[in-house]
């Protein structure tokens, strides 16, 4: 379902790649439109009153979790039958960036109901114009966690460089960060990497133009 981009430690999911037309089209903002149902069926992906931009990001986060260590467990069904299947194991987490990262929380909640998330809200300084950190709540045993960090739009890189900075300061290592984004620049992706070598970043296309204004589209307060 991935496959390694040119810089180390960044992975994008081929099979979203032909979707990413559509989200600099007014389709990420309503619901899927018949051209949109027909590529779903195309693809044998699941059809519904689902936004482009939940589908992809539905495929970013099952594949972000693909990611998350896991242990061998026997499974019994309802019928009685033992399986030799899976499970995750402990301490693991989310955290958004606020306020477009909250866009991927329903993605994140679908796929693992149970997973504790975290916020983090970071703007531009009006005088500076650099990042800011302005809020930071975590759950109290983060930096036992492995931490899948969402952030739509990889522009700059300079807002997550400094959310995982405060990772950081709460005893996470850079090592058990799983960026979840669904676009990225090469400037984005390299900047981080640079800062933290250790850090993966997920993202569904490495491209010099990145979509713009992602949070106000999404939520309808441009």
């Amino acid at each position: 379902m991935a496959y390694s981009c040119r810089f180390p430690h960044c992975c994008a999911c081929g099979i979203c790649g032909l979707l990413l037309r559509f989200l600099s089209s007014d389709c990420l903002l309503r619901d899927t439109s018949k051209d949109l149902f027909v590529l779903f069926k195309d693809l044998g992906l699941p059809v519904g009153e689902t936004s482009c931009f939940q589908l992809i990001a539905w495929l970013v986060v099952e594949e972000g979790l693909n990611q998350l260590p896991y242990t061998e467990c026997t499974v019994t069904t309802p019928t009685g039958y033992k399986y030799e299947g899976v499970k995750f194991e402990k301490g693991n987490c989310g955290v958004s960036i606020m306020r477009s990262g909250e866009a991927m929380e329903q993605g994140l909640r679908d796929c693992c109901r149970s997973i504790r998330i975290g916020k983090i809200l970071i703007q531009s300084d009006e005088e500076t114009q650099r990042a800011k950190v302005y809020y930071a709540k975590f759950p109290p045993d983060i930096y036992r966690r492995k931490v899948l960090l969402m952030y739509p739009i990889l522009s700059t890189g300079n807002t997550v460089i400094e959310a995982v900075k405060v990772l950081i300061e709460h005893g996470v290592q850079p090592s058990v960060i799983i960026l979840l984004s669904l676009f990225s620049t090469p400037h984005g992706a390299k900047s981080i990497i640079q800062e933290f070598p250790e850090i993966t970043i997920l993202t569904t296309e490495v491209h010099p133009v990145a979509p713009t204004h992602f949070g106000q589209k999404y939520f309808g307060t441009d």
